[in-house]
């Protein structure tokens, strides 16, 4: 640190690749947004980045001029290590740096790279140089040194690390690919094909069928998101056995609650009064009375979580999907979970999610109602074990119980449907959960402030 804060003083900074979220421990740099030369102020973006989550900016950590960039796009950079030098106004303007005060910072900076890592118990960077296992294959395909590193450890050579399906930037095996592949490996599942041409890169490790195609057709290739949902849909289903339960629900109270608030938020806030976060109130009070909802499982351990993070599938612009987190959910009262779910909509649709806006989710909520279906059977997020898919709100005439005896009228219902991972979640907690949040839905208070 002490390095670190005097080459600053001297005229020239690293700026590092930063810390995006819990389990990200690197990143690959997709789009230099500033050349050499360039002149950059602080918290000015320099560069575009994915990591296995989400495609982000990097702001400059220092305002002065871009000196030299550390990586290409392309490369897959750790979490601490350098990727720019920027130079700043020293005390006499210039930016030259010793090499020996150059090479102590280097050594500052390794010491917080092996920190970093060693804190996430991320397999180490450095490899050892080994014949058999290269940065790029014979397909021209590129490794990084983490997936080296891993592949050597569990003693896989380059033949066989070729035939791994990549899910990363340009076909790229990622620290997941190699992990779900050591994983289908030790249990006999096939899970890896021949290497395929960068420009085709696989989404999962099914085997390829023969068809054919007309003159006539198009052929769209995926974006990077396409297949990263791809192959974690496919994951998923691979993984956790999926049960669904369905209620439907009479909810006329929150729609004459709602009808009747809407504008008065609107106007004070500046924002929509939606159906979610009253929604996903009813889910975070049901998880608080069926805890065992709010858990992932971890080889023959259940983890039960601690905190309620409310995942809200959004649909983008582009027809992609990505699930933000609502963080410590029922801590929220109904104003603050409808701001939540306004702000990270908005910077869904708008791609400014950070990573740690997509991280740390504990149960997830998909509003396919929004799209007019009446319900869904969604796919679970891993590592989490319950998704609820929300129908769409309709009239229907329904049979109410009076004093004076039954009568048919008109009421505002929905179908909840619960979608549930058969290992730990099963048939009677899986009803009895989305059972609770339907009677939460229909015992809404129409007194509730806002």
């Amino acid at each position: 640190f002490c390095a670190r804060n005097f080459r600053r003083q001297m005229g020239q900074v690293e700026m590092v690749m930063p810390k995006m979220g819990e389990s990200i421990m690197e990143a690959t740099v997709l789009t230099w947004l500033k050349n050499e030369g360039d002149k950059i102020e602080q918290d000015e973006s320099v560069l575009e980045v994915a990591t296995d989550k989400v495609d982000t900016e990097v702001p400059a950590t220092h305002g002065g001029i871009l000196k030299k960039k550390l990586a290409n796009e392309g490369d897959v950079i750790p979490v601490g290590n350098p990727i720019a030098v920027i130079e700043t106004a020293g005390d006499n303007g210039q930016a030259a740096v010793a090499e020996e005060e150059v090479a102590v910072e280097e050594k500052a900076s390794a010491k917080e790279v092996a920190a970093v890592e060693a804190s996430a118990e991320a397999a180490p960077v450095a490899v050892e140089a080994d014949a058999n296992l290269k940065a790029r294959g014979s397909n021209g395909r590129f490794y990084s040194p983490l997936v080296l590193n891993i592949s050597k450890q569990e003693g896989i050579g380059m033949d066989e690390l070729e035939t791994i399906a990549g899910s990363g930037r340009e076909g790229r095996v990622t620290k997941n690919d190699i992990k779900s592949y050591l994983e289908s490996r030790t249990s006999g599942t096939p899970a890896s094909r021949p290497a395929v041409p960068q420009s085709a890169a696989p989404v999962d490790a099914l085997p390829s069928f023969g068809f054919s195609v007309s003159g006539q057709d198009e052929i769209i290739e995926m974006d990077r998101m396409r297949k990263m949902i791809a192959q974690r849909m496919v994951e998923s289903k691979r993984i956790s056995p999926h049960v669904t339960s369905f209620v439907e629900a009479d909810v006329t109270r929150i729609v004459n609650w709602r009808n009747k608030h809407k504008a008065e938020f609107e106007r004070k806030e500046g924002q929509k009064l939606t159906f979610t976060p009253l929604f996903i109130q009813a889910v975070v009070n049901a998880i608080k009375d069926y805890p065992k909802i709010n858990i992932s499982v971890d080889g023959d351990r259940i983890i039960l979580k601690k905190d309620i993070n409310m995942g809200m599938a959004v649909a983008l612009p582009d027809g992609n999907l990505i699930v933000p987190v609502i963080k410590n959910a029922d801590r929220l009262n109904l104003k603050g979970l409808a701001l939540a779910v306004n702000e990270l909509a908005n910077k869904a649709r708008k791609n400014a999610l950070s990573p740690d806006d997509l991280s740390g989710g504990t149960y997830t909520v998909s509003n396919v109602g929004s799209f007019g279906n009446v319900m869904g059977t969604p796919i679970i997020v891993q590592p989490q074990v319950g998704i609820m898919a929300l129908g769409s709100i309709n009239k229907k005439p329904s049979v109410i119980e009076t004093e004076e005896g039954d009568v048919i009228a008109i009421r505002s219902k929905m179908f909840l449907s619960h979608s549930y991972d058969h290992r730990v979640v099963d048939g009677s907690l899986g009803g009895m959960f989305v059972r609770r949040v339907a009677d939460y839905l229909e015992q809404f208070d129409p007194n509730t402030s806002i």
